[in-house]
C-alpha cells in the first residue's frame, strides 16, 4: 500500500514560517498555498501543512491548539543521508531563528539531533546506518 501522509501544524505567522522553513531548503507547493496555508513538499509522498492557526481551529473547533511552551504535541522526525547532513540542517534552523533541542543522540549506527520551529514544534533529524544496527 503506497500511502501521501499530511502533517498538519499551526503556525503564529505564515510568512515568517514559510522563510524559516525556505532556509533549510523546503519548497512549496505553489496549489496549496493562500494567506491561510501552505504545503510544504518534504518528499514525493510526505508534505507539511503549515496553517495559521485560525485555519487549524476550523478543523478542530472544539480542541485548544497546543501552547508548545508546555506541552508537547507531536515529534515530527525526519530522515538524513548523512550525519553531515543532519548537522547542518540542525545549523540553518538555528541560522534562520529556530533554535536547538536537547542533546546530540550518538549510538553509532544511528545519529540525531532537534531543533524547535518558530513555533515551537519540535523536529527531530535522524541518520541511520541499518547495516551497522546491532542485532
Amino acid at each position: 500500500m503506497s500511502r501521501k501522509m499530511f502533517v498538519n501544524l499551526p503556525v503564529a505567522e505564515l510568512g515568517k514560517s514559510i522563510e524559516f522553513f525556505s532556509r533549510l531548503g523546503f519548497e512549496f507547493n505553489p496549489q496549496f498555498t493562500d494567506d491561510t496555508a501552505t504545503c510544504m513538499v518534504v518528499s514525493e509522498s510526505n508534505f507539511v501543512m503549515l496553517l495559521t492557526r485560525d485555519k487549524f481551529s476550523s478543523f478542530t473547533p472544539d480542541l485548544e491548539i497546543c501552547d508548545t511552551g508546555k506541552s508537547t504535541e507531536v515529534l515530527v522526525c525526519l530522515s538524513a543521508d548523512s550525519r553531515a547532513e543532519v548537522d547542518s540542517l540542525i545549523e540553518k534552523a538555528i541560522a534562520a531563528g529556530g533554535s536547538s533541542f536537547r542533546e546530540t543522540q550518538d549510538y553509532g549506527f544511528m545519529y540525531g539531533r532537534a531543533f524547535r520551529d518558530l513555533d515551537g514544534h519540535i523536529w527531530e533529524l535522524m541518520w541511520m546506518d541499518m547495516a551497522a544496527m546491532p542485532q
